[in-house]
């Protein structure tokens, strides 16, 4: 499997999750759980190829400017598929790549790693990022891995088994202790349904696995329209229907 066909994968696995966040209220348990589950493949494959482009990139301000506009252009639709203000993907991949040239540039080790957990701790204060401190992990681990089979599969079953146990340590926490003081925004059964997400987590290792080396057809700019793109339709359709409540738009906790 090539880069290209990896690259869609990804896409329509973001998709599908998608839908069922901007579509939640209308959305059968029985359906979100496999579209949820499809999110699983789209960071992990998109991390590697992240990293990819790091390393091959001819011009990295460009590339890291051309992660920032789209970021920027997706932001003002994010919150109709969320419910809440996070920063979106873009904007974690900008401070996973900041991490990779820290680590290539700083000699002084011990320095890098204090930086490093510095702009880790930025992804969650005083805005949540779309899969902070485990995504901008994720993306140094597939650079400083050198085994290729390793790089391809330890970053993704690392994020996923941790999205795994943050989706139960929710659920125990709403539950079995008062670490919730208000839950009435919280709802348990989207919690039940993000324990899925580590399934496409598994696959998205063995399709990486399988991924041959070559780069296929070139998506040149597509992914970057597409992500602004597939928000606006999937938020647009939810703001006709009525599923967007813009009383909800806070800080969210969401992966």
């Amino acid at each position: 499997m090539d880069a290209y066909k990896l690259k869609w994968i990804a896409i329509i696995g973001m998709v599908l999750n998608h839908m069922v966040f901007g579509w939640w209220e209308i959305m059968p348990t029985w359906l979100a759980i496999p579209l949820y589950a499809a999110g699983g493949l789209t960071f992990p494959i998109m991390s590697y190829f992240v990293v990819e482009g790091y390393r091959h990139t001819s011009n990295l301000k460009k590339y890291i400017l051309r992660l920032f506009v789209f970021g920027v252009i997706a932001a003002f639709f994010h919150p109709l598929v969320f419910g809440g203000i996070i920063m979106n993907i873009m904007f974690t991949i900008i401070v996973g790549i900041i991490s990779l040239v820290l680590y290539d540039k700083m000699t002084i080790r011990p320095l890098f790693w204090v930086l490093f957990v510095i702009l880790c701790l930025l992804t969650l204060f005083p805005i949540f990022f779309d899969w902070a401190i485990i995504g901008v992990v994720m993306i140094l681990l597939t650079h400083i891995i050198y085994d290729e089979n390793k790089r391809r599969v330890v970053p993704t079953v690392v994020g996923g088994i941790f999205v795994f146990l943050i989706s139960l340590l929710d659920l125990w926490a709403l539950n079995h202790s008062n670490l919730y003081v208000d839950t009435s925004d919280v709802d348990e059964t989207l919690m039940f349904v993000s324990t899925f997400f580590v399934i496409g987590c598994i696959a998205a290792a063995f399709l990486l696995k399988n991924f041959n080396g070559e780069r296929g057809k070139r998506m040149r700019w597509l992914f970057y329209i597409f992500y602004p793109l597939h928000l606006a339709i999937i938020g647009g359709i939810a703001l006709a229907l009525g599923l967007v409540d813009f009383s909800a738009f806070q800080l969210l906790h969401l992966f």
